[in-house]
């Protein structure tokens, strides 16, 4: 089996000694804390590496700038709006919030504002490119790390995990299809697609898959609950 159908046989979030049993947990253990914490410093690392890059912002981010387009609305104001939304579909997915969906916002909104003025703005597009694959990849990794520790998803994960569980797909079908719709959707509406953005949608799948691939590599199976 090769390493890209074996990702695409991903199709559940792996559950491991340092998961939480459920996501509604307010006193995690101090691993599952941790790996929570460092999973969505990724995550905003990984936005903000690809925001530096000047070639284009995720999809969310470009359906975010198409509402503005119609609504006047901020930005800011309309990725909020969207999360709400998103939140909204999770009551039919059946999916459970808990202090991750919570700090999802939070950190990676603070690791971006932090790590962003410090991010090198590249000169050719080559070194754009791969500045753009170097952020996906993150935002993959730090994907796999917060979902594992199942202490909540964010908005945008938590659908991704409803909808494969309602689809029995693997999560990069799943993913890669939600960003192809939600960009499209956007660029419609007036919303700024570049290179990034398609890169984005297409790899960011595949390296969620990756990220819970390399934490059950390194963590043992999951035997007892908090």
């Amino acid at each position: 089996m090769t390493i890209f159908s074996f990702l695409h046989s991903v199709k559940s979030v792996p559950k491991v000694s340092w998961s939480s049993k459920k996501a509604l947990n307010l006193k995690p253990r101090f691993p599952t804390l941790t790996f929570l914490l460092l999973g969505l410093t990724l995550f905003g690392i990984g936005e903000s590496i690809l925001i530096a890059s000047g070639i284009g912002v995720s999809p969310w981010t470009v359906l975010a700038q198409g509402v503005s387009n119609y609504t006047n609305w901020s930005i800011g104001f309309s990725t909020f709006v969207l999360s709400v939304g998103v939140l909204l579909i999770w009551i039919p997915l059946k999916q459970k919030p808990g202090i991750g969906t919570i700090l999802n916002a939070l950190i990676i909104a603070l690791a971006i504002e932090l790590s962003l003025p410090y991010l090198p703005q590249q000169d050719t597009y080559l070194m754009q490119t791969l500045q753009v694959i170097v952020g996906v990849i993150l935002v993959g990794f730090g994907s796999g790390f917060y979902l594992i520790a199942n202490l909540g998803a964010g908005p945008r994960d938590g659908l991704m995990v409803g909808l494969q569980k309602i689809s029995n797909r693997p999560i990069s079908q799943v993913r890669t299809a939600l960003e192809i719709i939600v960009v499209t959707i956007g660029w419609l509406m007036g919303g700024v697609v570049g290179l990034g953005t398609l890169l984005f949608a297409i790899g960011v799948g595949p390296c969620v898959s990756l990220g819970f691939v390399l934490v059950t590599k390194i963590s043992k199976p999951q035997v007892n609950s908090d």
